[in-house]
């Protein structure tokens, strides 16, 4: 039995669940570069969980965020990349903490050499 990952969806379908319609769906494709869902051999668009995800997101950046389409392309990029402002408090915290780690290796660091002279 296939897995619900494993599932493709349809260009209606997805601007049902997104709550976007399909030629919505097919402006960001060509605006935003990270957004670009797979075609089958008929050239018809088709779209894994992770694309609804993207869209959902892209959604979230231009109408909640109030973004533009240029800085939602770069906002998006930035966060599949790993890069960019944490989503959520607990993104922030732990990278606050791992920060503090890093610094506190590197002040460690520091002394041993001060030790030295």
């Amino acid at each position: 039995m296939a897995d619900l990952d494993d599932r493709r969806y349809g260009i209606a379908e997805v601007g049902e669940l997104v709550g976007v319609p399909a030629h919505v769906l097919r402006q960001w494709e060509t605006r935003i570069g990270p957004f670009k869902p797979r075609r089958d051999r008929a050239n018809r668009r088709i779209y894994s969980v992770g694309d609804i995800e993207i869209a959902r997101r892209i959604k979230q950046l231009l109408r909640d965020e109030k973004m533009t389409t240029q800085g939602a392309a770069k906002r998006l990029e930035e966060e599949l990349k790993g890069v960019g402002r944490p989503k959520t408090n607990t993104d922030a915290l732990e990278l606050i903490d791992k920060i503090d780690e890093e610094v506190r290796a590197m002040v460690d660091i520091l002394d041993k050499y001060d030790e030295d002279d």
